[in-house]
């Protein structure tokens, strides 16, 4: 069989579409997707040209990102009133090939799925600090239901001395990443039209208790780093896995998608720390010191802001191929 790229049914491109709002590091979007033909299935690959070497040598963040879109692609299969029937590696020699998911029996989709899927374009990755008004307990319970169901753990870091002591390695690796040069290009390639919107870059990367992206060198223009972090910097949380395989990337992604969409659904956004996670020794730190031994995947901060803006997404009609 031959691999085309002409005439995508509207299944596929309803799903493509759901599939490309998922969020991926500095939004490099390292996806794209086979249609079968004839609604026999819908194929997630990694596009192993869109990885960012640099910043996620392993792939394991990209793999987290694929996961993401594949929520959004189970959801979407729901909200057109079907099972999604979901195999996870489906061919084990294949490590591009991450999952295939197929049309089960037919199910209206339920009022929580439907709630879900309108916060789908309403998601949005933040960058800088949130607004003073806390993320409500009551939500903070969902998200780590929501966590659990799919096979993860989302843990609340708000005891003083975890909270510091995660700052300080999210410091450490941001400074390192800072004084790389190679790492320091990768991420000003990701600004522009096609990556990261300059316009949401313009925050001081250190205006909140876990330092940010310095996507335009703003650091260097500062003498002094701000200090008024603890009203603006959030409610911070780690999501982890038991287990660190390939499977449990994906599942992690997966997870992280439906803590964002809930968020999102009550008007709470994420930003990402993930900084300390590239670097394997400050990794395993989080992993021991602060998580009782689970991998940690995505480290984030969960707020409400005012300012609602998206990142550019490619056009589903580019990400889709068809047998």
């Amino acid at each position: 069989m031959s691999l085309t790229y002409e005439s995508p049914g509207r299944a596929a491109l309803h799903l493509a579409r759901a599939a490309s709002l998922a969020p991926s590091p500095h939004n490099s979007q390292p996806w794209s997707f086979v249609e079968e033909g004839h609604d026999h299935g819908f194929e997630v690959h990694l596009d192993g040209g869109r990885r960012l070497i640099r910043t996620d040598p392993g792939g394991r963040e990209a793999v987290i990102a694929c996961g993401a879109a594949l929520f959004n692609i189970r959801l979407a299969v729901r909200l057109l009133g079907f099972r999604p029937a979901v195999d996870l590696l489906p061919e084990p020699g294949n490590s591009f090939y991450l999952a295939r998911v197929a049309y089960a029996s037919y199910a209206q989709a339920d009022p929580d799925e439907a709630l879900l899927g309108g916060a789908l374009p309403h998601r949005h990755t933040h960058r800088g600090p949130f607004g003073p008004v806390p993320v409500p307990d009551t939500l903070l319970d969902e998200l780590r239901d929501d966590a659990q169901a799919e096979g993860a753990v989302l843990r609340v870091v708000d005891e003083p001395d975890g909270l510091r002591r995660l700052a300080h390695l999210v410091r450490t690796a941001e400074d390192a990443h800072r004084t790389d040069p190679g790492h320091a290009a990768e991420l000003a390639r990701c600004v522009g039209p096609h990556g990261v919107p300059r316009e949401l870059c313009r925050h001081h990367p250190d205006g909140t208790l876990l330092a940010g992206r310095d996507y335009l060198g703003l650091a260097w223009y500062y003498v002094r780093r701000p200090q008024r972090w603890s009203p603006r910097t959030g409610t911070v949380a780690v999501l982890s896995s038991r287990c660190d395989s390939r499977q449990d990337w994906l599942r992690s992604g997966q997870a992280l998608q439906r803590v964002l969409l809930r968020a999102a659904s009550r008007d709470v956004m994420a930003a990402f720390h993930t900084q300390p996670l590239e670097l394997p020794a400050l990794r395993a730190e989080i992993r021991t010191d602060l998580m009782g031994g689970l991998f940690p995947q995505v480290v984030l901060r969960l707020g409400r802001t005012a300012r609602m803006a998206s990142t550019p997404r490619r056009a589903p009609i580019e990400l889709l191929g068809r047998w």
